[in-house]
């Protein structure tokens, strides 16, 4: 692929290539992968057959990278198949350049992998799946946080945690001529009433934030077995794992399957599905607005009218 002049430099891409696996490595290709608004995301393909994923920004300091990389370093810790971060750099007067180089794992999302697959054999990946999240819920801390490489601000009380997550997102959707006047009044009310809508008795465990179709990479092994071989792309905190397993629902990333093996360890009682998982969704679509705008004001919609009972 041709790199725009838009778009970071074969010279610098080649010389991070080259600094990862030596001086003799030579660039051969690069492709594009989606990425965000603000940076590019490259596999990079080396002569000798190497490949490595970089999230680029060019001249531009993005400390979002070495947040990434401080995350996909702990849950591979932890023994979750996440990306090796192979380097990492906050662009600074010597390197203009912020990036994450990792490794590229095998596996397609979860929509190519459902069109693959028997019945039989993504059920048995979705129960993996659930195997890697209750991995991943059973890390627990004495508070409501993010998980930054520097230490965030902690919080005693969930729903006061929860709440500052989002206060910045309904604060600038309530602003815009998106919503109804009637669903901000309602958003307004399950806004003021958290502390009582999402209050619980579990603790603080950790989350990925992020566990929807495309961050989640599945294939087969030598028998057939379907499988995750990666989970990507995570927004770390410490809250209540029930957010978690909402959001999945919501964007139908978990199936029964999954269900069945996530509550054999852990229980979703009366008050997840009566109460909290309607103000879980409502959140990520609220977010979801903000961040594209109309496509997402009909499905917030029918979660408000659906959460209605509540206030």
């Amino acid at each position: 692929m041709p790199i725009q002049e838009s778009d970071i430099s074969w010279e610098v891409l080649r010389r991070i290539v080259r600094d990862w696996t030596g001086t003799a490595a030579e660039l051969v290709e690069v492709k594009r992968l989606e990425g965000g608004c603000i940076n590019t995301t490259l596999v990079l393909i080396t002569a000798d057959g190497d490949r490595a994923v970089i999230k680029i920004a060019p001249h531009r300091v993005n400390t979002e990278f070495a947040r990434e990389a401080y995350q996909l370093n702990l849950l591979r810790q932890y023994g979750l198949p996440v990306p090796e971060v192979y380097t990492c750099n906050v662009a600074s007067l010597d390197n203009p350049d912020s990036y994450v180089l990792m490794e590229f794992v095998e596996g397609v999302d979860l929509s190519k992998a459902k069109g693959q697959c028997s019945v039989e054999q993504f059920d048995n990946a979705q129960m993996h799946l659930a195997d890697l999240v209750l991995r991943i819920h059973g890390h627990t801390s004495s508070h409501f946080c993010r998980v930054n490489p520097e230490r965030s601000e902690r919080f005693d009380s969930w729903p006061a945690f929860y709440r500052s997550v989002y206060d910045g997102i309904w604060n600038e959707v309530s602003k815009s001529n998106l919503l109804p006047v009637k669903c901000r009044k309602q958003m307004n009310k399950i806004h003021d009433r958290l502390d009582r809508l999402i209050h619980h008795d579990d603790r603080p465990r950790l989350v990925h934030w992020d566990i929807w179709a495309t961050n989640v990479l599945f294939r087969p092994d030598e028998h057939g077995r379907w499988w995750v071989s990666g989970i990507l792309d995570p927004n770390c905190k410490f809250a209540h794992s029930e957010a978690e397993i909402a959001y999945m629902e919501l964007f139908n990333t978990i199936t029964p399957a999954f269900m069945r093996a996530y509550q054999q360890a852990q229980r979703l009682g009366e008050g997840y599905h009566k109460v909290r998982k309607l103000v879980y969704q409502i959140y990520p679509l609220l977010n979801h607005v903000r961040l594209f705008g109309q496509e997402y004001v009909k499905p917030l919609l029918a979660a408000m009218e659906r959460a209605n009972h509540l206030v």
